[in-house]
This record gives C-alpha cells, structure tokens and sequence, in this order.
C-alpha cells in the first residue's frame, strides 16, 4: 500500500503525518487489498480541509471534511471513510453470496 500525505499552505509535520497514518491503519484493517492512499490537508484562513482517496480494485473511495481544527478534520474523515469502506466491503460480500446462491441453485 502506497500512503502519500500531502500539504497545502501548511507543512506536513512528522507528527501530523504519524497521526493520519496511526488513524488510517484503523480504517484499513478492514481490506487485505488497498492499494493506493492519497491524503490532502489545506488550510485556508479558518476552514481546515482534509481529503482522502483510497484505491481499492474496481473503486476509488473519496471523502472530504471540513472543521475549525486540522486533528478534528481528520477524526471525522476517519469516521467516513471508515463506513464507506465497510459499506463497500458489505456490497462485495453480498455480490459474492448471491452469486453462489445462483450456483448452488443451478446444480
């Protein structure tokens, strides 16, 4: 998995980087087969931004979030983040059971 944490208007401290990849790994326990991770902080006046697209095959998962604290920014992005991937991960299991039903149903 390629993690790339990139900045704009504000540096992208070791410590910064230490604590979106710490809260990303939560989030990423739940797919074997992630295969790229591309994080974006702005900071703008007041508004602190934080991106994510994480690749996965056959989807790119984006979420944004917006808050007055760059750590608070990224908290609710890991929460998103982390029902969209299990929302994801739900529908490909259900695809996958419904295409054994079929079989099995056809033998």
């Amino acid at each position: 998995m390629n993690l790339h944490i990139t900045g704009h208007h504000v540096e992208v401290t070791p410590a910064i980087r230490e604590y979106v990849s710490s809260k990303l790994d939560r989030v990423l326990r739940h797919f074997d087969n992630v295969i790229e991770v591309n994080v974006i902080l702005t900071v703008e006046k007041l508004k602190q931004k934080a991106e994510v697209t994480v690749r996965v095959p056959g989807k790119d998962i984006y979420v944004e979030n917006e808050d007055s604290d760059l750590y608070a920014s990224v908290d609710a992005l890991v929460d998103k983040l982390d029902r969209q991937v299990i929302k994801h991960k739900e529908k490909g299991l259900a695809h996958n059971r419904d295409s054994m039903d079929k079989h099995i149903g056809e033998a």
